[in-house]
């Protein structure tokens, strides 16, 4: 299925009955990353949206940095929720994803039945950790460079991607980036987030959060501290929860799925 947003087509798919749930990716995925949440879910009475977020895979790819703004990235998961009848939805967001996820969650609290953040806390609160995830977040000051950090990570079989992504599941999502074309849109999203005037003046403002909240953070992740998470807590007015999932890494629904599955199911259902 497919959603237009000023002119940029996010593809979605929709699987299952019941309330709705929202699953959105980040970098370097697509909505694929989902495909062992999404059985576990529909087995459990839902009815799971899973959309390719702005650049990535079938959806749209806007050339300009300015169109990966959070901004529009909201307005795409609210149109594509608006297309698939989800007045109102569970959402669930990794990475990228989890940003959005609390965007929404902060401005468009209507449409927010819960919320779930994997790996990556509360905008507000991920540089408020300290020199901790100023050093894992080394990597969004190379992205800044245009060409350049194309080059480092696709660079002798995509070698400088492999070592420090760690992603489980590599060759598939390297083959995914290179026959859509996604590297330079899902680098976009740094350039046009989060620009290093950020690590000057970090600490975004948004409304608390309302919605009940679950964040998961797994102990092996590269680029996020626990801390950023825990103190996700401060902007939730909801009830909060915080789940620490011990050995997976970053992509912790691809490396402990069953335990991924069984939170949400459980969070969710509540």
């Amino acid at each position: 299925m497919r959603a237009d947003v000023a002119g940029v087509g996010i593809e979605y798919d929709v699987t299952g009955e019941g309330p709705p749930v929202v699953l959105l990716h980040g970098f370097p995925d697509s909505g694929r990353l989902w495909r062992h949440q999404v059985p576990a879910l529909v087995d459990a009475g839902f009815k799971v949206i899973v959309p390719d977020m702005r650049g990535y895979g079938r959806s749209g790819k806007p050339t300009e940095v300015a169109a990966y703004t959070m901004d529009l990235l909201v307005g795409d998961v609210l149109a594509v929720m608006e297309a698939a009848g989800a007045k109102r939805a569970h959402v669930v967001g990794h990475d990228w994803g989890a940003g959005v996820a609390w965007a929404i969650a902060s401005l468009a609290a209507e449409r927010v039945d819960h919320l779930v953040a994997l790996s990556v806390g509360h905008p507000a609160t991920f540089f408020a950790d300290g020199f901790e995830q100023n050093e894992k977040s080394w990597y969004m000051l190379l992205f800044q460079f245009k060409g350049i950090a194309e080059q480092w990570l696709s660079a002798d079989g995509w070698a400088n991607f492999r070592a420090w992504g760690r992603h489980p599941d590599a060759d598939a999502t390297i083959s995914e980036l290179e026959a859509n074309g996604s590297l330079t849109p899902g680098l976009n999203y740094y350039r046009a987030i989060v620009p290093p005037e950020v690590f000057l003046h970090p600490g975004l403002e948004f409304p608390p959060v309302q919605a009940p909240t679950m964040g998961v953070w797994s102990s092996g992740d590269i680029a996020l501290t626990e801390g950023q998470m825990t103190s996700s807590a401060s902007n939730v007015a909801g009830p909060w929860r915080y789940e620490r999932l011990d050995g997976p890494g970053h992509w912790m629904q691809l490396e402990a799925p069953d335990e991924v599955n069984g939170l949400l199911v459980d969070f969710l259902s509540a």
